[in-house]
């Protein structure tokens, strides 16, 4: 048996068709039971049948093999479940002949806390706390349901039947074919899947009610949510019904399926998840477009077309991750989206510009590897390759190319490599060796740019935060533009420095005198750029007077920033360009100067802590006229971003102590707290009010434990409580971004707690993410 342990994949001796799976969940005792009867096909000489399990209770006796052709019912001769590799191990005394047949299993199961697998969420109806079984699968845990072979390239049907309560509310991928009541229980089948990865599966029974539309050609869309909160998602069902049909035109194929039904989970480890015909919802109103958007892609990218390997999983993330703008900006333009995905890059930049980074398709050797690449590398830097190679290859050639894709590997597994040849053909262009400089190696360039003699004079260099000199060398797709977007060119860069002559853009030398020139328009790629200072200061006067675009002027500022916390630039410098962005009016352009300036200040309070004040005051004034502009009363026929930035730049002028937003802020929230009906205390300025609250609470007169408070006791509170079961796993994480003050604090807090235990720094690397993290210090914090 041990041929079959620490092996990266299952051996490929048999392979599933179809899965018929029973679930019996128990709600109050928080266990199922359940059997499967997998048909397979024995497809080379083995004594074995190797399948993944794990946290399961197997009933031996129930294990059996019938060949189909001869109808000989073979049982194993051992069976070990292997928790170490989560694999299910059958040996048989003689060699199973080649050919169909169906293995049967019975097993039990535990509805676990760990939102992975089939496990429970609470939540409450008329005043009393209830359970719910969930399914989340995604990456390997279909295994702690049911024995499967849980690789995306193992794909089969599936027929799913549940027993439960007949009061509760029982969904699955498919629509219902048969519901059956006995007494207080009943029995719901479902119709037979089409084919599709385990990780897919999906199982929720509680009490439930849902609002309900449908798409043009007839698919059934409904929004689940907790009994008497229907009408809370009638925005999401919107949104989805309309997603649905985009999706439709942009892919070339319809929906495959004959319902899709999305569930609000109280407990969740991932923002959504894709489940082919059922997934979860998040809440805000932005924020639901996107989820719904995202995972809805999943449906043709990811679900109809399915990774071959966990390698590819960029592929699926990434690509959803950029198509959910698409469709957000398509159903809402008013939002101006695709200024706002600039967050994406910019989150993969940070983490890519680490030494430690890693290459957007990485092999992975064991499950347990897996959950590690759910990172911003996947989905953000993902996300931005494709951004900058529909960018390059244009809209249209892409949309075609991708269509081509999807039809040609629908209902089938695809690799990276499979994209970029359909893309390649499509377009004539060199994607696969363009692409490859991308997603094989980890990092990404600074292009540094001077202007000499009427040529510009590009350079590129590994980018990494610490300021160190990587050796990586990228084919860059280069932009720009010189004085007026009207003057374009493109080309790819592909050595490490290349002089190009722009005479032909310089009409007299009074414009090759004062003209500006950007270098990654619009921000469609993924590099940084760091101009020389005439370029530079040329730049400052056209963000001065708006001559350039909030993607352009976003992208100046955050390069800038970067390259100033890797010692590329000079702080002086960065505070010079932040001042000509007084007065800014862009979203997401003002949003990510006030992160910006939270990193300054918190960076000046460990440096230089007697100019703390002093930097301080330089950040009101750059946003006192911005706050001025916008007030605090929502203003009528106002758009969506500026009730959105409202409630930032408020936030900010708190945290810097702005006595008339300290002041006003205490006297709204006073007011509040009088009438819950006043209208002073809308909820975009709430969280900008209670913050401002807490800048002069202190334990003799606190009126809450927020994470900005100053006060040290006050954290230590918070932090306590943050691992008591009145908090939610997935919802402590917020609250663990304490203050600037409470850092120290907050340290000693986790060091005593891991002190406690004699935690080692092995420790770290088991940690999969923010909510395990919660989890793990949870245990930890109950031990004496």
């Amino acid at each position: 048996m041990q041929q079959f342990k620490r092996q990266p994949r299952l051996p490929k001796f048999a392979v599933p068709r179809r899965y018929d799976i029973r679930l019996k969940p128990d709600l109050d005792a928080c266990k199922f039971a359940g059997s499967v009867a997998i048909d397979l096909d024995i497809v080379d000489d083995t004594k074995y049948i190797v399948l993944n399990a794990a946290e399961l209770s197997v009933d031996t006796d129930s294990v059996m093999f019938t060949n189909r052709d001869v109808s000989e019912v073979l049982e194993p001769l051992q069976i070990d479940l292997v928790e170490d590799d989560e694999i299910l191990v059958l040996e048989f005394a003689e060699t199973l002949p080649i050919g169909p047949g169906v293995l049967s299993i019975g097993f039990e199961g535990t509805l676990n806390d760990k939102m992975k697998g089939f496990y429970r969420s609470t939540y409450e109806h008329n005043g009393e706390k209830k359970n719910m079984a969930v399914t989340q699968f995604e990456p390997v845990d279909a295994r702690r349901c049911f024995p499967c072979w849980d690789e995306p390239a193992c794909k089969a049907t599936f027929k799913i039947t549940l027993d439960l309560p007949s009061e509760l509310v029982a969904l699955s991928n498919m629509p219902i074919v048969e519901e059956k009541v006995d007494g207080h229980l009943k029995t719901v089948s479902y119709q037979e899947s089409p084919i599709m990865s385990t990780y897919l599966v999906a199982v929720v029974v509680g009490l439930l009610d849902y609002v309900e539309d449908h798409t043009s050609d007839g698919v059934r869309v409904r929004v689940y949510c907790q009994v008497g909160k229907a009408n809370q998602g009638k925005f999401a069902l919107s949104v989805a019904v309309r997603t649905l049909e985009l999706y439709k035109r942009y892919f070339a194929m319809p929906y495959s399926l004959p319902k899709l039904d999305m569930v609000a989970i109280p407990d969740f480890a991932f923002g959504a998840m894709e489940n082919y015909g059922l997934h979860s919802a998040a809440a805000n109103k932005q924020r639901v477009v996107t989820v719904v958007a995202h995972e809805l892609a999943h449906q043709w990218f990811g679900n109809l077309v399915t990774m071959e390997w966990w390698t590819h999983l960029w592929l699926n993330e990434g690509f959803a991750t950029w198509v959910s703008y698409l469709a957000s900006d398509s159903l809402f333009p008013e939002w101006k989206v695709w200024t706002q995905f600039l967050d994406e890059p910019t989150e993969g930049l940070k983490l890519d510009g680490l030494a430690e980074s890693r290459p957007i398709e990485v092999e992975v050797k064991h499950a347990g590897e897996i959950t590690e690449i759910f990172d911003a590398i996947s989905y953000k830097k993902g996300a931005s390759v494709i951004r900058m190679l529909q960018s390059y290859l244009g809209a249209e050639c892409f949309q075609r190319s991708l269509a081509s894709y999807i039809k040609k590997y629908a209902g089938s597994n695809a690799k990276t490599q499979d994209l970029w040849a359909a893309l390649e053909e499509g377009s004539g262009e060199p994607v696969n060796k363009l692409m490859n400089s991308w997603t094989k190696q980890k990092g990404y360039p600074v292009v540094s740019v001077k202007f000499e003699d009427q040529n510009l004079v590009f350079e590129q260099s590994q980018f990494l935060s610490s300021g160190s000199h990587g050796d990586g060398q990228w084919i860059v797709p280069i932009t720009f533009c010189c004085g007026s977007y009207d003057v374009r060119k493109n080309f790819l860069l592909q050595k490490k420095s290349e002089t190009l002559d722009i005479k032909e853009f310089l009409s007299d030398k009074r414009d090759a005198a004062s003209a500006w020139i950007k270098i990654n328009v619009d921000q469609t790629g993924f590099y940084r750029v760091k101009y020389d200072e005439d370029l530079a200061a040329k730049l400052r006067y056209a963000i001065e007077n708006k001559y350039l675009s909030p993607t352009d002027r976003f992208g100046i500022l955050d390069d800038s920033f970067a390259l100033c916390m890797a010692r590329q630039q000079t702080l002086s410098s960065l505070l010079t360009l932040m001042g000509v962005y007084r007065g800014e009016p862009d979203y997401t352009v003002l949003s990510n100067l006030i992160n910006i300036s939270y990193k300054v200040a918190t960076i000046a309070a460990d440096a230089a802590p007697e100019l703390l004040d002093y930097v301080k005051q330089f950040f009101i004034s750059l946003f006192q006229s911005s706050a001025e502009m916008l007030g605090w009363e929502p203003k009528k026929g106002e758009g969506h971003l500026d009730a959105m930035l409202r409630g930032e730049i408020l936030n900010a002028l708190a945290v810097f102590g702005h006595d008339l937003t300290l002041n006003e802020a205490n006297r709204r929230f006073l007011t509040f707290l009088g009438d819950r009906n006043s209208p002073l205390l809308p909820p975009d300025i709430r969280k900008a009010a209670y913050v401002a609250v807490m800048q002069k609470v202190s334990t003799s007169n606190r009126l809450g434990s927020l994470a900005s408070c100053p006060d040290p006791d006050i954290i230590l509170e918070l932090l306590n409580f943050l691992l008591s079961s009145e908090v939610r796993s997935q919802d402590a994480v917020f609250g663990l971004a304490v203050s600037r003050e409470g850092r120290e604090t907050a340290w000693t807090w986790l060091k005593s707690i891991l002190e406690r235990v004699h935690i080692n720094a092995n420790w770290v690397q088991s940690i999969q993410n923010e909510e395990h993290l919660v989890q793990t210090l949870k245990k930890l914090a109950q031990r004496k």
